[in-house]
Formats: structure tokens, C-alpha cells, sequence
């Protein structure tokens, strides 16, 4: 088949999404070298780079992320559309693309998506795990996942789960050997696990709080990563202290195997919200989605747009 401007743009999209070749052309059934060439050809047909290529890694150009912005949501508009063309009545298909944070997977995975899948079998789910703050419109995702503190403006947000807290833990074996942390500044001489922003690369403070107070600690210790999944293990081998949504690790708990520290200041957030733009055309798969995570996470009710 002939490559024509369409055919290029929705190649260049998925180059863009992955950001990457190989990624892009195993989606698309062709050879990198023949993706890499035809995104090479809309480029010289629009006079200006959209891709910037090295050896390692692609990046989008501004003109690649305006064309992303400007041009994604009509393609992916257009693909679902050819999807539904074919659905028997009533029979809801197409592809739903969420970005979500590691956080984010107890509330999601288990209680959520096998019911989801089972239900809804024509429907393909491309979830997209990652710590770092998705622009979801420029990258093709219909939705995100995300505590309401980091929900950028204009966004329909649709609660997901109840407030909860963060709370520090460590091992009993931890605390035999280095003591427990009897105040929030206790914290700055133990072995606590940082972590670094997906964005911005910084290293964040432990947010603590106890009545109308409230403590910012610059923690640091032996491990710092973008992934608090990562600390649950190693402060489970005695390693640490590790700051993670209560409900990561309610089964260790539980089981004993990591104890609750300074719980008295255990920080509680709002919770984690499904978000989308106010302006998005919402597909049939979405609205399944959205009514499935109502019926099925049962949240306490609260939906809001937050105005610029």
C-alpha cells in the first residue's frame, strides 16, 4: 500500500507515543527502517523536523509536539471510529490508553481491570505505568491516574478512591538494631529511602503532619529511586525506613513483617483521581471504563472540573 499523508501522520504519532522506532514498528507490523523512513518523508513533506534523533533515544521537536496536540485526537478519533464501524450493536470495542503511577496499581490492577476485561473482551487496554507527569493530551492517552495535588487544570477529575495516608515504615529487625523515630526529626539520623521526582529529578521531602502542623523532611539514605515499590522490598530486609501509600503495605502489616512508625504524624491525602480533559470527546470504551470504576471501586462521590 501506498504511504499517503495520513498513513505517515498515524506512523509518526505512534513513533511519537513510544518514543521510540522499534517499539512504534512492532505496534505497526513494519520494519523500523521502513517507519524510520516514512517519518523521514513527512518531514521533508512539511519543510520542518518533528523527531530528533541520536543514537540512544527520539525526542519530539516543538513542530512534532504541536502536531501531536493539534492532529493526535482527530487520528485516534478516526481509528476508534473504523473500530466501532465493525462492532455488532451494543457490543462496546476500541482502545483505552491510561497513564497511572506504580502508586496507583492496588487501587487499579486487582480490583479493577480483570472484571473490566471480562466484561468488556473487545476492548483493548494499554496501560501505561509511569512515575513521571504525563502531558495526556500530546501523548495520546485518554485519561490519567493521579493524586489531585498533581491534576493540571481543565481537567474533568473523577474520584477513584477514598482519602489515605502515607505512613513511614521499617522492619521490627530495623528498629532493634537503629531504634524508632520517636519525633519527625528523629527521621534526619536514620536510613530513610529518597525519592526522586520523575520530572524534575529532585529528591522529595517526607510530608508529615499531626493537628494543625505540619513537617517537610529533607531525608536521605542508601537508595534513592523514582519507584516507591522498590523501597517496600528493602525496608522489608531491615535495610530502612520507606514513606508509601498505607495501602502498599497493609498486608506486611498485617503479617508483621514491617511496623508502623510516627503514625500519630502520618500525612492523609485526598485520594487518587481519574482525570481527562474537559474538552475531550469521551468514546464509548471510556464511558465504560468511567461507569465500571463507579460500580466497582464504589468511591465516595465526588466529581469536579478545576477552572483555570
Amino acid at each position: 500500500m501506498a504511504v499517503t499523508p495520513l498513513n505517515a501522520l498515524h506512523q509518526f504519532l505512534t513513533v511519537a507515543r513510544h518514543r521510540g522506532f522499534a517499539p512504534a514498528a512492532a505496534e505497526l507490523g513494519v520494519s523500523a527502517s521502513a517507519l524510520s523512513q516514512t517519518v523521514r518523508q513527512l518531514e521533508e513533506r512539511l519543510g520542518v523536523p518533528l523527531l530528533s534523533r541520536t543514537t540512544r533515544s527520539v525526542a519530539v521537536t516543538a513542530a512534532g509536539r504541536k502536531l501531536m496536540e493539534q492532529a493526535g485526537p482527530g487520528v485516534a478519533q478516526a481509528l476508534g471510529a473504523l473500530k466501532d464501524a465493525s462492532a455488532q450493536p451494543g457490543e462496546v470495542t476500541g482502545t483505552l490508553r491510561l497513564t497511572l503511577p506504580s502508586g496507583a496499581l492496588p487501587f487499579l490492577l486487582a480490583p479493577l481491570v480483570p472484571s473490566f476485561c471480562q466484561r468488556y473482551p473487545k476492548v483493548e487496554l494499554d496501560l501505561v505505568v509511569d512515575n513521571r507527569k504525563a502531558d495526556i493530551v500530546a501523548e495520546g492517552f485518554d485519561a490519567g491516574v493521579r493524586m489531585e495535588e498533581y491534576l493540571e487544570r481543565d481537567m474533568v477529575a473523577v474520584r477513584m478512591s477514598a482519602p489515605f495516608r502515607f505512613v513511614v515504615v521499617a522492619s521490627p529487625a530495623y528498629l532493634k538494631r537503629h531504634g524508632t523515630p520517636k519525633k519527625p526529626k528523629d527521621l534526619l539520623l536514620h536510613n530513610c529511602f529518597a525519592y526522586r521526582s520523575s520530572n524534575t529529578g529532585a529528591l522529595l521531602p517526607w510530608d508529615l503532619e499531626k493537628g494543625s502542623r505540619t513537617w517537610r523532611l529533607p531525608v536521605r539514605g542508601a537508595v534513592t529511586t523514582n519507584d516507591e515499590r522498590v523501597w517496600v522490598g528493602l525496608a522489608e530486609a531491615g535495610l530502612g525506613l520507606c514513606y508509601v501509600p498505607e495501602s502498599q503495605v497493609a498486608a506486611r502489616l498485617k503479617e508483621g513483617t514491617l511496623r508502623l512508625v510516627l503514625e500519630e504524624y502520618a500525612a492523609s491525602v485526598p485520594g487518587l483521581f481519574l482525570y481527562f480533559p474537559s474538552r475531550a470527546r469521551v468514546s464509548p470504551a471510556f464511558r465504560a471504563f468511567l461507569e465500571h470504576t463507579r460500580q466497582v471501586l464504589n468511591p465516595p462521590a465526588r466529581t469536579r472540573t478545576k477552572e483555570r
